[in-house]
């Protein structure tokens, strides 16, 4: 054989195995069988999926009031010092105010005298006094110490306060963070008297939040316990689940309020927000859809891929339902039945665009 044919043959079969790996001649959507394999593609028929129905009601954050501490005061006193701010995360035993009382500084004074009479007494033993006294100063110890745990003082502080050389009843205090979680109220100023029970701060753990529903009384009866639900707020669709619902109407909206548990990671809902909620429930009707992946835009249109046979494939506009779980509605350009591009449309999708910027 010469040698010009050799060539001519030897060129031949590069084109052939090149049209093998990238689909057949300059269509971008005719693949062999060994292409589709390469590109990762994946064919189904298109079928009907039941999409539960949802009940769509205006929704108001709140804060998770099982997950929420007030911090106050339990004896009138003066604000000395803020610890925290509004926003900051604290820790479990953090302090947060630094307060001042009359009350406290006399519980703080009998205390030492008590603790200093009773290290005496029990250093000469039961002998050398009688059970009375001996248990006198004890219980007289052991109440300053209850007193000063009841004005909110931690044994923490007492053991400060008590420590060898730096005893003082000067009446201060601080309060602590009872829970690990975020400062969202600190409503006060230093200098200030307040009374027992004022809210100084509001302690959240924001993990989870909880969205209060309005629904109608009818609709309200069918968001059961636990069913699902979502949150559109912040261009964003945030799971939740029923927990409660008030079994009371309002009289002014007539409208009854169920109850969501939301996740809230980042922080990203807010007490008083207004929110757009979904309730699943049951009973919906089968819908043709296909997953979210099988739908590409093309030319600001939906577009899924159809199979026609050969190895050929075809674009086709759509119009889209709601999306939900990772399928979309599909209400016009596809039947029931039909052979269409689950996995792989993007790839589909970018030959095309190559092709149409005349690389080959």
């Amino acid at each position: 054989m010469k040698p010009y044919r050799l060539l001519v043959l030897a060129l031949a079969c590069f084109t052939f195995t090149a049209m093998a790996e990238e689909g057949h001649g300059d269509d971008p959507l005719l693949l062999d069988a060994t292409a589709v394999k390469s590109a990762g593609i994946v064919v189904a028929k298109a079928t009907m999926r039941v999409f539960d129905d949802e009940m769509k009601a205006p929704g108001e954050v709140k804060a998770n009031a099982y997950d929420t501490v007030l911090v106050s005061p339990r004896i009138p006193s003066q604000v000395v010092a803020r610890k925290a701010r509004l926003g900051d995360v604290v820790k479990a035993g953090q302090p947060l105010v630094e307060l001042s009382s009359v009350d406290v500084a006399e519980t703080q004074g009998a205390l030492i005298v008590a603790e200093q009479e009773w290290q005496r007494v029990s250093s000469l033993g039961k002998e050398a006094v009688s059970a009375r006294r001996y248990n006198e100063v004890r219980v007289a110890r052991d109440q300053a110490r209850a007193k000063l745990r009841a004005y909110g003082v931690s044994d923490g502080q007492i053991a400060t306060m008590l420590r060898a050389g730096s005893a003082h009843a000067d009446g201060s205090f601080y309060l602590a963070a009872p829970d690990a979680g975020r400062i969202a109220s600190d409503d006060f100023k230093v200098g200030a008297w307040v009374e027992p029970g004022t809210t100084l701060f509001t302690l959240v753990k924001e993990g989870s939040v909880w969205v209060e529903a309005k629904l109608a009384p009818a609709d309200a009866e069918r968001a059961k316990p636990g069913a699902r639900a979502r949150v559109l707020a912040h261009g964003q669709a945030i799971e939740g689940t029923v927990v409660q619902r008030s079994h009371r109407t309002d009289e002014r909206t007539r409208t009854e309020s169920v109850r969501l548990m939301v996740g809230n990671a980042g922080d990203l809902l807010h007490d008083g927000e207004l929110v757009d909620a979904r309730i699943v429930v049951a009973g919906g009707k089968p819908r043709l859809a296909v997953p979210d992946d099988a739908i590409v835009l093309m030319q600001n249109q939906a577009t899924v891929f159809i199979v026609l046979g050969q190895d050929r494939f075809e674009p086709r506009s759509v119009r889209t339902g709601e999306s939900r779980g990772g399928w979309t509605e599909i209400g016009q350009g596809l039947s029931a039945g039909e052979t269409y591009v689950e996995k792989g449309a993007f790839v589909l999708k970018a030959r095309m665009l190559k092709s149409q910027l005349g690389e080959h």
